[in-house]
């Protein structure tokens, strides 16, 4: 297999800039990056960066002003829920349906049948840690347990890539460990293509295969960090503690800049 076999995903010197009522705003400048299949690639980077601007992208929500993005070789002109599936800080549950109901959404969208519909949404039930909340609806749900309906309408469409913007940020620290250790057991299994962006240090150490950190606006790739290692982490070994700081310098230096030209 060769290099290119091997890429899923392709992002060639893309560009991306908004016009506001203040002006031209640079979100993106010439970023490139590669994602073999099967890999946990999270970025991070300091607020405003265009790390959403990027997962848009490969989500085919929104185009680039230059440069190309390409899954399995194809160019992204749009949403295709074939290949890709997003999830987003919101949970995003229509309230009028239940757990189980919106499970279902994105198989009913694909035109899928009734029958197979509930058969494929009750099954991820139990590994959701759902199934005794299948009837109830989102207003009787926990935070956690309504972003576990929402990685599951993912889940259900069975896609290649899973595209997760701050999943758990609105979660507090104990719930989103929990999630974080759970999406963990679900990626392994499936081994899916995940591109996971958060702002926390230690998701990215924990759950990641590699870190890409993003600089200051106009983001660009400033670094990218493999972690060949193994399953569950000792966040408080000296190798995790050594590489937490070295993210958090870097991060630090972009914030820092993006600060003093705000």
């Amino acid at each position: 297999m060769t290099v290119a076999d091997a890429e899923l995903i392709r992002i060639d010197g893309v560009a991306k800039r908004y016009r506001t009522a203040s002006g031209v705003v640079d979100a993106l400048g010439d970023v490139s990056l590669a994602v073999p299949e099967g890999q946990f690639c999270t970025i991070i980077g300091p607020s405003g960066c265009g790390k959403s601007t990027l997962l848009g992208m490969l989500a085919g929500l929104v185009g680039p002003d230059g440069g190309r993005v390409l899954i399995e070789g194809q160019p992204v002109t749009g949403p295709d829920p074939r290949r890709v599936a997003t999830v987003f800080q919101d949970p995003g549950l229509f309230p009028w349906r239940t757990a189980l109901e919106n499970v279902e959404f994105g198989l009913e969208l694909q035109g899928a049948d009734r029958g197979r519909r509930r058969a494929v949404a009750t099954e991820l039930l139990g590994p959701l840690g759902l199934r005794g909340f299948a009837e109830k609806y989102p207003r009787e749900l926990s935070g956690g347990m309504k972003q576990r309906v929402a990685i599951g309408r993912a889940l259900a469409i069975d896609t290649k890539i899973l595209l997760m913007d701050e999943p758990f940020g609105a979660l507090d620290e104990q719930t989103r460990m929990l999630m974080g250790e759970w999406l963990l057991d679900i990626w392994r299994r499936t081994n899916k293509t995940v591109i996971f962006v958060t702002h926390s240090l230690h998701e990215a150490l924990a759950l990641s295969t590699r870190v890409v950190v993003m600089t200051a606006r106009p983001g660009r790739i400033k670094s990218v960090l493999e972690l060949p290692l193994g399953y569950p982490r000792a966040m408080e070994s000296p190798e995790l503690v050594t590489l937490r700081a070295k993210l958090w310098s870097e991060i630090r230096d972009e914030s820092l800049r993006a600060m003093s030209e705000s």
